[in-house]
């Protein structure tokens, strides 16, 4: 019943909003998981008001006003029971609960990131435009994070070649950050998609890049990292990319130039590439459906 599906979705957004027992999302999405049903966790916590209106009902209908409101927006409201949740991201442990979206979601998304320094030099901005350009005549969606730098590099090469690009957003959907990238911004989300995990409204912080960028890497089914300083969010993605399991492609210019690179030279899934069509060639073999599994995807 569509009433039952607007109640379970109200009691998703309101046991994140106020985690009960000050519980992680991923605990309150695992509870759900198990029971089947928010609502029923929201009952379990003991959110649900005895008496009509009150403090806990508030949540609920808040929750529900926001849904109408986003939906009146033209955002996109999935959860990770949806069945057009991309399934690739229950495949990690940060999953997130819920994803803001603008654009068109492709079941089975086959992604390739293209990560670097916001600070590249010229060198390395036209690496990831071409591994982009490339990517994306092979018909591979190009991942970034619409940060200024290799990202939007990656964006607009993919958009050029007539790709297809999914940003995955450090913020909430409704802000443009940085603020010269909202036009490119608008376009992704008119002509591929733009991903976030946070409220619509939500303001850049520390903590939600390093969040994107798990994001980023589940999304994906490779990360290439182009250039890189030591301390960089694309290092982070690298490092959660390998605890994921997906394949990590290095340039050489990272390798030789960071004592992070240099540690996961020699790990399992880490490839070191010098050039575009080294990367563009291993992203292009990792990515390939196993023996069996494009007929089975067909045939569904």
């Amino acid at each position: 019943m569509p009433g039952e599906d607007e109640r379970e979705r109200a009691a998703l957004v309101a046991l994140l909003r106020t985690r009960p027992g000050d519980r992680s999302w991923a605990d309150i999405a695992d509870r759900i998981t198990e029971t089947g049903t928010a609502y029923g966790v929201w009952e379990q916590l003991g959110c649900a008001s005895p008496t009509l209106f009150g403090p806990e009902d508030e949540a609920l209908e808040e929750a529900a006003a926001d849904l109408d409101s986003w939906a009146r927006d033209g955002l996109r409201f999935l959860t990770f029971l949806d069945d057009d949740y991309p399934a690739q991201l229950r495949e990690i442990q940060e999953m997130p609960p819920v994803l803001f979206a603008l654009g068109g979601i492709v079941p089975d998304d086959r992604g390739v990131s293209v990560v670097g320094s916001r600070t590249a030099t010229p060198e390395a901005l036209r690496f990831a435009g071409d591994a982009a350009t490339e990517l994306a005549r092979a018909g591979i969606t190009v991942v970034s994070g619409l940060a200024a730098g290799i990202d939007t590099a990656a964006h607009r090469a993919a958009l050029a070649a007539g790709g297809r690009t999914v940003a995955v957003l450090g913020t909430g959907i409704r802000r443009f950050y940085p603020r010269e990238n909202r036009e490119l911004q608008e376009r992704i989300a008119a002509e591929g998609l733009v991903l976030s995990q946070f409220w619509p409204d939500a303001t850049p912080q520390r903590h939600t890049f390093p969040m994107r960028n798990a994001v980023m890497s589940g999304y994906g089914r490779a990360t290439i990292v182009v250039a890189a300083g030591e301390k960089s969010g694309a290092r982070i993605q690298a490092r959660v990319a390998v605890a994921h399991g997906r394949p990590v492609i290095l340039t050489d210019t990272v390798v030789h130039g960071t004592e992070w690179g240099r540690a996961l030279r020699d790990r399992a899934g880490v490839h070191v590439v010098s050039t575009v069509d080294e990367a563009v060639a291993v992203a292009v073999r990792v990515t390939e459906p196993l023996p069996g599994q494009l007929e089975a995807f067909l045939a569904t």
